[in-house]
């Protein structure tokens, strides 16, 4: 019995454990007894009891004491200094003036210690050329505030009248009236000069002879000399001074006259150098063209840029800021006359950067606003032909048209894009051109492919525009080729002697045939090898003649059907039946190529199949070409309605309800888009492990069969087709007028086809982010795992890593040593760094870089400061991380610039996001 009881209680026999509701009624009899005690002692033994209760007690109970207490005492003041770190605490401090720092230091003996730091009164006394006479020693307290303090007691203060006797000085002020007709004068004579010199310059601009000689040139410089000489010379004889007169026939020199003249205005006419006809006269005869490096085979339009044009080639990944500076650092002041920009983009919208686009919706923010506001500036006025050259098709699209009409009343200059009414990668810059101004659609004057001849000569411009897509991967082979021999180099002249040495390889001006030459021939060597002709030469002669004939009949019915509207001549062109056309004879070319899939690559996979001699298996064959038969038929049906429309084309006549039949069948595009990846590496890991699909592809890729295109290439072509749409049914719905029956049908299916495009930007997007992470990853050694999130690359410099080894004296005076070779990859939420080693290949000048991890930093926690350039270092910044900094530098100075301005925009985007 004594046993079980023993087994109830716990250190006393009469304190039960089993009965719950026993043992809670004796706690609360126990916690009023001592609750009783405790009223009864005294204040020592209450502080001893708690002292005793506390040490016993565990961390959470200690947490909970303090909530608790917290809570029933809130805290109403704090000494900040007591709770923050010490270095935010100087932090604080060093915005306080000197007066306000010693009467800190009376506050109590630990803000003393802080307000006579070191750090807070050598910047204010080395900012006053005040410097210490020796080294401070290391446990010398104070020692620059009590150097601050008696500079400041033994500065000499002068009155004005001791200023005076001791400077030979005396100002006193003049009278208001003075000073008035003073500015006035002034005034007056400046208004005078700027007339005289504009009338000069209309004159000696009607007048002016060619320059055809030296000696003519320096007559003409001469004389125009002496004429303004003798305009100023009129103008301050009559308004100027008494005395004061220009003569170049005098013994007095123009300088000796220019020395009398006295206040501002002898700033603007001491010097005669502007007086020169070659500054003064000096009309904006060249373009300005911008390139984004996102741009195809940009290096090939950089080779065919023309001598008048100054060019800046942008990293896409950089800032609207950068861009700026970039830009003002090329142009040097100058004036053009016409701006043109190249870079990515559509119907509706620019992509500048690549976080950065610029549409209707985002031309009036601040930031866009301002660039292009500093960039009009540099461009001569609309009056003086002065305009905006937009290589995107923006008047193909009633949203592009409006941000072109807001961009020209932004800039004040007219505005100028293509219609987009050519299919093809950039082919729509040789088509017609609109400026977006008119009110009334039809009534353009449109210039074919003009303002783009401006820039880049038509040769290169016209190869460029249509080998565009191997062009890029020809130039990537020679990139890794020829890395190591410019890498010195800018990344401007890199991309112009690459693409100077791909035009004299290849020569394509040679190559460049018309494109319904091209396409006639292709047409007729396809049919030549489907039939076995004895007489190939006869055969083709005879169907180039056909087609000749269909073609001009065709342009006749074109120009028939172009007819003009209401019996008002030559006031409306049929640019629905342009567009429409080129709808069907681009559609007719796409579904050309579907078959060239089917009949060249499905049929003889499927035949092998059947055969038992499979190249590709069931699944493989699914997964690579199962959508295509389907879509082939779809735009085949589309086809026949389409050209059933045309046969009965007129005014009133309706395309749209065909393509919102072709719409609602799209669920196979959507399939074929989200498969297109997975299609891709299905037939690279195939060709890889199956020799005999590879000797497939090598004997049937590029052949006629194929239209001279590979696998990979034909499989891209609904992904082109889906943005050609997009294209011409801006372009149709622009000149379809609101109160038309088709405009309700064309809106609808120019909806889905917007969803499709944004759908296959983003696909692009994702791959490309993935393949730069994926591509980093592999090229530096131990990094940890950089593919989280929605990371992506933003951009990397390759960096000096410096050391000072005297930290302790002012940065301008401070050497730095190079200690390593660093790269700076800057990601969307985290910049790191990796050291660089270079390696060199023995008897050969080629080497490569090597990449190895060194640290890390969130941009949240990351802070960045400029170094003041010195004889001692320049382009130098310090990254200060949390827990150390590196004090990096680049090779130019536009690198530093281009790589803050970027670094900068990517931590205030990381700071707004969290």
């Amino acid at each position: 019995m004594e046993k079980k009881l023993n087994s109830h209680t716990l250190f006393s026999c009469w304190t039960p454990l089993s009965n719950h509701i026993e043992n809670m009624q004796l706690f609360e009899e126990r916690i009023s007894l001592v609750l009783h005690w405790f009223d009864l002692w005294t204040d020592r033994q209450r502080k001893h009891m708690l002292h005793s209760l506390l040490t016993r007690c565990t961390k959470p109970q200690l947490r909970y004491c303090r909530d608790l207490l917290t809570e029933k005492l809130p805290l109403t003041q704090a000494d900040f200094t007591a709770m923050l770190p010490r270095f935010l605490s100087l932090y604080i401090m060093s915005f306080l003036p000197p007066l306000d720092l010693c009467s800190a230091a009376q506050v109590s003996w630990h803000w003393r210690v802080l307000s006579e730091q070191d750090c807070l009164w050598a910047r204010r006394c080395i900012r006053q050329g005040w410097f210490l006479p020796y080294t401070p020693g290391e446990k010398e307290f104070g020692a620059w505030k009590n150097h601050f303090i008696s500079c400041l007691n033994t500065l000499d203060w002068l009155t004005p009248r001791e200023a005076a006797h001791q400077y030979r000085t005396f100002n006193q002020p003049c009278e208001e009236v003075e000073e008035e007709e003073e500015r006035l004068k002034e005034s007056r004579m400046r208004q005078m000069i700027r007339a005289n010199i504009q009338e000069e310059k209309r004159i000696a601009m009607r007048t002016r002879k060619g320059w055809s000689s030296s000696t003519k040139l320096g007559e003409s410089r001469s004389h125009s000399i002496q004429s303004q000489t003798t305009i100023l010379g009129t103008i301050f004889r009559t308004s100027g001074p008494p005395g004061l007169s220009l003569s170049t026939s005098s013994g007095l020199s123009l300088e000796k006259n220019m020395s009398r003249v006295s206040g501002p205005l002898s700033n603007y006419i001491s010097r005669p150098a502007p007086l020169q006809s070659s500054s003064i006269y000096r009309h904006p005869a060249t373009c300005l063209l911008l390139v984004s490096n996102r741009i195809p085979a940009y290096e090939l339009v950089l080779s065919g840029v023309k001598a008048d044009v100054i060019v800046v080639l942008y990293d896409h990944r950089g800032t609207l800021s950068a861009l700026l500076c970039q830009v003002e650092g090329a142009v040097s002041g100058r004036t053009f006359q016409r701006l043109g920009l190249l870079a990515p983009g559509g119907t509706e919208e620019i992509h500048l950067f690549h976080n950065s686009c610029l549409s209707d919706r985002t031309l009036l923010t601040p930031a866009h606003r301002d660039f292009w506001e500093k960039l009009s500036m540099l461009v001569a006025p609309a009056e003086q032909s002065g305009g905006i050259d937009i290589f995107s098709p923006c008047a193909a699209s009633t949203s592009g048209m409006a941000f072109m009409q807001k961009l020209a009343a932004v800039t004040g200059l007219k505005v100028w894009a293509p219609m987009g009414l050519a299919t093809g990668s950039f082919q729509n810059i040789f088509g017609d051109w609109s400026d977006g101004s008119i009110s009334a659609i039809g009534l353009s004057d449109p210039q074919p492919g003009g303002p783009a001849l401006h820039y880049i000569s038509e040769p290169v411009l016209q190869g460029w525009c249509r080998q565009v897509q191997w062009m890029e991967e020809a130039l990537g082979e020679m990139k890794s080729c020829l890395d190591f021999r410019l890498q010195q180099v800018g990344l401007q002249a890199w991309g112009r002697a690459l693409g100077h040495s791909l035009w004299e390889r290849v020569r394509l001006e040679d190559l460049c045939l018309s494109e319904d030459l091209s396409m006639a021939l292709t047409e007729g060597l396809t049919v030549l090898t489907k039939q076995e002709e004895m007489r190939p030469f006869e055969f083709l002669a005879a169907f180039l003649t056909k087609w000749s004939d269909e073609e001009e009949a065709r342009e006749e019915k074109q120009v028939s059907q172009c007819s003009l509207v209401s019996g008002h001549p030559q006031t409306h062109f049929d640019w629905r039946g342009v567009i429409v056309r080129e709808l069907q004879l681009s559609e007719f070319l796409y579904i050309s190529r579907l078959s060239a899939l089917v009949k060249a690559y499905q049929e003889p996979l499927t035949a092998a199949l059947n055969s038992n001699r499979a190249i590709l298996s069931f699944a493989d064959m699914h997964v690579v070409l199962s959508p295509i038969a389907q879509i082939l038929d779809l735009n085949r049906g589309f086809k026949v309605d389409l050209d059933a429309r045309l046969q009965q084309w007129g005014a009133e006549q309706c395309v749209g309800d065909v393509c919102v039949k072709l719409c609602t069948h799209f669920r196979v595009y959507t399939n074929y888009l989200n498969n297109y990846t997975t299609a891709l590496s299905t037939i690279d890991k195939c060709r890889d492990a199956k020799p005999a699909f590879r000797a497939f592809l090598k004997r049937t890729d590029r052949t006629l069969a194929t239209h001279m295109l590979s696998l990979q290439e034909l499989l891209l072509c609904p992904v082109w087709r889906i943005q050609e749409y997009t294209t011409l049914l801006q372009a149709l719905t622009l000149h379809t007028h609101d109160s038309h029956p088709d405009h309700t049908h064309l809106s609808s299916a120019l909806n889905t086809m917007q969803r499709y495009t944004k759908f296959i930007q983003n696909l692009k997007r994702n791959c490309e982010r993935d393949r730069l992470l994926e591509e980093t990853q592999q090229m530096i050694q131990d990094c940890p795992r950089l593919r989280e999130g929605n990371r992506q690359l933003i951009t990397s410099q390759e960096a000096a890593l410096l050391y000072s080894p005297n930290d302790h004296i002012p940065e301008s005076l401070r050497t730095y040593e190079h200690v390593a070779d660093v790269s700076l990859f800057l990601f969307s939420d985290m910049l790191v760094l990796t050291r660089r080693k270079k390696q060199h290949t023995p008897f050969t000048v080629v080497h490569r870089s090597t990449h190895t991890f060194l640290a890390s930093v969130t941009l949240a926690s990351l802070t960045v400061r400029r170094i003041t350039h010195s004889r001692y270092v320049k382009h130098a910044f310090i990254l200060e991380g949390p827990s150390r900094s590196w004090v990096c530098a680049t090779e130019r100075g536009d690198q530093m610039k281009h790589f803050l301005c970027v670094l900068s925009s990517a931590m205030q985007t990381t700071l707004t996001s969290t």
